[in-house]
């Protein structure tokens, strides 16, 4: 590069204007991509751009269009393979329109999430994607509407935020999981979160801050009580935050006088989890204990057992919830939308029916 031309860092529209022999604010015109100009001229600029290795002022870019072509998203754990599926949804989708994403992690605390929201908005982006950690502390995404930046809920809805949202058929999924251990004679079916309580007891659904679990706790009880099943809530069990608290929880239920016949795991990484526990202390899947995790996780196929599995359309998640982002910041002015997509039972080898003489030691 000729030695008195500005190095690539400090390249302004003014420099390109100077190589292209035209004028800023034509130059001006060709890089940011509005107004019209001659082919001819819109070649020059380009060329010289690149030969100058012309790199755009995004902050000044942003002050003159309002736009900073950035999305924020916030999810719950991105180390948790459901997450970094539907992030790559948002990100595929995103990218074609043009966007830009600016990942955080809230860990499911919500004052991780609170503080990942203000430092996105302080970044200026155009809209946010949140997947909420507790669906009753929401005050600062009221926060993000009040700034009329449009916001989309991934996975977990919320009763009192007017927003779109985009979550999976949960409750039903737990459903046809249920009536599938059921039709099978299993009675003592563990449903095994990482959500928790400050007593780790659960009571009641309304204990669940977080709506896609909620929903599929719901849709467990109500099977079972649709079989005559009772005090089923005893085997809901909570709290299996990390691998240490879900082998003590697993542990406990399998080792007991009464242990499952079934676990069903709210997630693939506590799936894996118990899936080790077992192996570790001789408990076969699933001739001693049935097993069934939430998401299609790649290590669910090629385990011996395979393990049956609730397929969600993560990516597509992902993949609505940016759609429906870019539509409100194209203009979209219609009333709030709440997608539902569709989940998938896949059996594989990991659940059995409960032998005849298992049968009769359940319904005594």
């Amino acid at each position: 590069m000729d030695p008195t031309l500005p190095r690539n860092n400090s390249v302004t529209v003014a420099d390109v204007a100077r190589m292209a022999g035209v004028s800023k604010a034509t130059a001006a015109r060709v890089l940011g991509g509005y107004g019209t100009v001659s082919d001819r001229v819109r070649d020059a600029v380009t060329l010289a751009a690149r030969a100058l290795n012309y790199r755009p002022n995004e902050l000044a870019r942003s002050m003159t269009t309002g736009r900073s072509g950035t999305i924020g998203v916030v999810v719950g754990d991105i180390e948790n393979p459901f997450f970094s599926l539907a992030v790559r949804g948002i990100t595929d989708i995103a990218r074609q329109a043009g966007f830009t994403v600016i990942l955080t992690n809230s860990g499911e605390n919500p004052e991780t999430e609170k503080a990942a929201v203000r430092t996105l908005l302080a970044k200026r982006v155009d809209g946010l994607i949140v997947s909420p950690a507790k669906e009753s502390d929401v005050d600062h995404l009221k926060d993000v509407i009040r700034t009329g930046r449009p916001m989309v809920l991934l996975d977990r809805g919320s009763r009192t935020l007017g927003v779109d949202t985009v979550v999976a058929d949960d409750g039903h999924a737990a459903e046809n999981i249920t009536r599938r251990l059921i039709a099978g004679g299993h009675r003592r079916i563990a449903y095994l979160t990482a959500c928790d309580t400050p007593d780790h007891c659960f009571r009641a659904p309304s204990d669940i801050s977080t709506g896609s679990v909620r929903r599929r706790i719901e849709g467990f009880l109500h099977v079972c009580r649709e079989a005559g099943l009772s005090e089923m809530d005893q085997w809901v069990r909570l709290g299996a935050l990390t691998q240490d608290d879900t082998k003590n929880i697993v542990t406990s239920m399998l080792t007991a006088p009464q242990a499952p016949t079934a676990i069903i795991a709210s997630d693939s990484v506590i799936g894996l989890d118990v899936f080790k526990i077992c192996r570790n202390l001789g408990i076969e899947i699933p001739r001693d204990v049935s097993l069934v995790s939430f998401h299609d996780a790649d290590w669910t196929s090629v385990t011996s057992p395979a393990v049956t599995v609730v397929r969600q359309p993560v990516y597509q998640l992902g993949e609505t919830s940016a759609k429906l982002l870019v539509e409100r910041l194209n203009g979209e002015n219609g009333p709030p939308r709440r997608i539902v997509l569709q989940t998938e039972l896949l059996e594989r080898a990991s659940v059995s029916d409960v032998e005849t003489n298992d049968l009769s030691m359940a319904s005594e």
